[in-house]
């Protein structure tokens, strides 16, 4: 024979429970939504600072556009390597129109994909020659 008073005190300790957790469920949306809204204000003052210090977009767009590049879409690495001479460094790349501002680390991993490849061979530190 089941106990009815020890049921309804474990449902109603579980009901209290429940009741606490949907308040504490409305109260983290409000929180979330006013954490929102200071971010939505943040990113319209970058914005607007941004245009006022004279620059197009607010940070970080350009860089996620071109991967720095300014924007102007991929770069066929195939095509820069036909452009350079048959022994090259570093220097050389960044000669090659669109890529002067492009971080060490792109273009060293071009050439290394180059090198995997077999199209590029590695002479000396820093000097590498087309195959």
């Amino acid at each position: 024979m089941p106990r009815r008073g020890n049921s309804e005190g474990v449902t109603s300790a579980f009901r209290q429970v429940q009741r606490q957790a949907r308040s504490l469920l409305v109260n983290l949306r409000k929180e979330i939504r006013a954490k929102e809204a200071e971010l939505k204000r943040l990113k319209d003052e970058e914005t607007s600072l941004g245009q006022l210090a004279g620059r197009a977009a607010a940070a970080g767009q350009g860089a996620r556009a071109g991967g720095g590049g300014g924007g102007r879409g991929r770069i066929n690495w195939r095509e820069v390597l036909d452009q350079l001479p048959k022994q090259f460094g570093a220097g050389n790349i960044r000669e090659v129109r669109g890529l002067k501002n492009k971080r060490p680390s792109e273009i060293f991993a071009a050439i290394t994909r180059w090198i995997e490849a077999g199209t590029v061979k590695r002479k000396s530190r820093g000097v590498y020659e087309r195959v």
